[in-house]
């Protein structure tokens, strides 16, 4: 007979907090993004061959150094209690986003993972976070949101990290479904290509400090005003 002890039943709940809020199905507003993606297909500065280089470029230079490494931040700021910290991880990372677009794109999405993870999940943190956001006292960036989410569950940092880059890489396998770059199952293996870059782009960013949160992506910031000003979108981002 295998008994389950309490630990162990508290990381099948950690993992399956993880794994529902990574999921595709999850109403955060992902699916309404392309991260970039769109941009450059409108520039036909994409192919289907070139795709898997442009999504670890986007994870190693934007992605990890600036989102991951804020949740990581703001993951341990929340289980030390450290709400300052929690909020200079969110300003910095609402800095680091040059175009208009993406920063409304991470506070829509962020404040509406706030408010349904305050609905999912238990947990003083959202809430507290939730009353900093509505009080305007800081942006309520998603990747920070989604940080104080997973704090506020256990989740474990180096989990948490990980599963925020898999969804990332996932809603852009999604984007590019759409944009007719891929197809379903070269999709699956984009995916799979990315398990590697995943890992050690998650490694780097927890060892990261707030001082260090930030991309470089010239090209992709470029590529975003471009699609800004484009007459017709599919995709907020």
């Amino acid at each position: 007979m295998v008994t389950t002890t309490a630990t162990t039943r508290a990381g099948l709940d950690a993992l399956l907090v993880s794994l529902q809020l990574t999921d595709s199905a999850f109403p955060s507003g992902f699916y309404t993004l392309s991260h970039g993606l769109e941009g450059y297909a409108q520039a036909k500065a994409v192919t289907a061959e070139s795709l898997p280089a442009l999504l670890a470029d986007l994870l190693r230079h934007s992605v990890g150094p600036a989102d991951a490494t804020a949740l990581a931040v703001a993951h341990r700021a929340v289980r030390g209690g450290d709400w300052d910290l929690v909020m200079d991880a969110d300003r910095r990372l609402h800095a680091t986003k040059l175009n208009r677009e993406l920063r409304q794109a991470s506070t829509r999405t962020g404040r509406q993972l706030l408010d349904l993870a305050g609905e999912v999940l238990d947990g003083a943190g959202i809430s507290r976070y939730a009353e900093l956001v509505a009080a305007k006292r800081t942006p309520g960036s998603q990747a920070v949101a989604l940080g104080v989410a997973y704090a506020a569950a256990a989740v474990p940092v180096e989990q948490a990290v990980t599963g925020d880059l898999f969804a990332f890489s996932s809603s852009f396998a999604g984007a590019a479904l759409r944009l007719r770059l891929t197809d379903f199952r070269k999709a699956q293996v984009l995916l799979r290509a990315m398990a590697p870059v995943i890992a050690e782009v998650a490694g780097a960013a927890l060892g990261r400090d707030p001082a260090d949160i930030g991309g470089c992506v010239p090209v992709a910031d470029v590529m975003s005003g471009r699609h800004e000003r484009a007459p017709a979108r599919l995709f907020a981002s």
